[in-house]
């Protein structure tokens, strides 16, 4: 199965790490990315930031450089960033800004549009969304106003899917990603998505699985195999993504 890992960390100790609600994750360089998808079948893939990075992204930059062609980054940016340090990031395969809703470590919910908007007017990138479900409904007008995004690791919370689906049918890409850390049953929840919109799934690791009940492990993507046909897994574990993120 050839794979696009739309969703996975890289913790890298050279490089700033804050704690987040008192938390800082154990280390997860590359070299140990590559080494636990050994085998997998893994030609491309998304880094995105995590909060406990905050603003700095020089591990990104640095990440990007030893993974190659073919990975993409989404960053945590400042709404006061300079168009100079914007410039280096999207010369270096960054497709998107990250707001952590529910964790924090990311700018601000109030500067979401605005911010969202000038970086896809600027340089055509979207948004990436950690965000519990159960606030999709409160966050509606504001989201009907970001050009284009995604959210992470299915929602999260059986009690949003809901407003999920009503995303996923407007055309918002939803990551099949953090099985360890729903409440429901992700592969009922993914069946419904890819009924309403083949384009919107997005499998992802989710490595190191930093905080989740139960870390990824290869049967998450042996749940996929048993359960789409042929044509769905590559729209999930590969299409999807991969135009999603290099823009094609």
């Amino acid at each position: 199965m050839k794979i696009f890992d739309a969703h996975f960390h890289i913790i890298n100790p050279n490089f700033p790490l804050v704690e987040n609600n008192g938390y800082l994750p154990p280390d997860f360089t590359v070299k140990n990315y590559k080494e636990k998808t050994e085998g997998y079948g893994i030609s491309g893939g998304a880094i995105v930031s995590g909060s406990f990075q905050k603003f700095d992204q020089n591990y990104l930059l640095d990440a990007l450089k030893v993974f190659g062609e073919n990975y993409f980054g989404v960053a945590n940016i400042p709404i006061t960033m300079e168009s100079k340090e914007l410039e280096k990031l999207n010369q270096s395969n960054i497709r998107a800004v990250r707001f952590n809703l529910k964790r924090g470590g990311s700018e601000r919910l109030k500067n979401l549009v605005k911010l969202s908007n000038k970086l896809f007017d600027t340089y055509g990138w979207h948004t990436e969304l950690y965000v519990d479900s159960k606030n999709l409904k409160e966050l509606k007008t504001i989201l009907g106003q970001i050009p284009i995004f995604s959210i992470d690791h299915l929602g999260l919370s059986k009690d949003g899917l809901n407003d999920l689906y009503y995303w996923a049918d407007k055309g918002v890409k939803i990551k099949a990603t953090g099985f360890g850390r729903l409440d429901f049953n992700p592969i009922t929840a993914m069946k419904k998505i890819y009924s309403i919109n083949p384009d919107a799934l997005m499998f992802g690791t989710d490595l190191p699985s930093t905080r989740a009940k139960t870390p990824f492990s290869f049967e998450h993507l042996q749940r996929i195999k048993d359960n789409f046909s042929d044509e769905a897994q590559k729209k999930i574990v590969y299409q999807n993504a991969l135009k999603w993120y290099s823009k094609d």
